[in-house]
């Protein structure tokens, strides 16, 4: 007997919910990116047009869900707000850690991350059940020079400044080999 397939088209499409920070912000991030990169033996670094602050990871979403979201980011209501950053940590991990830039705690900056996740999670999103612990990722499978401490640059993280005014839908993919974020929309704070 010979059975039948059906194959369905998968129209998903890679998102996430992020903060997305100006031009002045981004080049003072990656000036601490370059020297981070230039006292490691290896590393995947992050490019200074995607620096950014993720609220949430939503993954592979199907296109039909995009009003959704979009009326979840909608239902948001919050003031601009101002954070600033605290210290270079990482995540360990055996093939090389993952740096990132610490925001010094905020309640706003986690109001916002609770209310979307949980309006996320009542729409019928999956989600990550973890501690939301934010972070601006500065490199992947680091390794960093023997001698190089990365409290020498604490002093300039500890000056940024962040000013949020919009909480951004992003798309994320790869077209010919280089990862692409685009804008799939923005949400205005007041």
């Amino acid at each position: 007997m010979v059975q039948a397939v059906w194959r369905k088209e998968w129209i998903g499409i890679r998102l996430f919910i992020a903060l997305n920070f100006n031009e002045e912000v981004k080049a003072q991030i990656n000036e601490i990116i370059d020297r981070v990169k230039s006292n490691s033996v290896q590393g995947r670094f992050v490019n200074e047009e995607h620096i950014h602050l993720t609220l949430e990871f939503l993954g592979e979403i199907h296109k039909n869900r995009l009003d959704l979201i979009k009326e979840i980011l909608d239902g948001l209501e919050f003031n601009k707000f101002t954070f600033q950053l605290t210290k270079i940590g990482y995540f360990k991990r055996p093939e090389g850690n993952i740096y990132w830039i610490g925001v010094k705690e905020n309640d706003t900056l986690f109001d916002l991350q609770k209310k979307l996740h949980k309006s996320l999670l009542d729409k019928g999103f999956e989600l990550e059940d973890r501690e939301y612990k934010p972070h601006i990722t500065l490199g992947r499978k680091v390794k960093l020079k023997d001698g190089f401490n990365t409290d020498e640059l604490k002093d300039i993280v500890e000056k940024i400044e962040i000013d949020i005014s919009k909480v951004d839908l992003m798309k994320s993919e790869f077209n010919n080999g280089k990862l692409i974020h685009s804008l799939m929309y923005s949400r205005q704070l007041f």
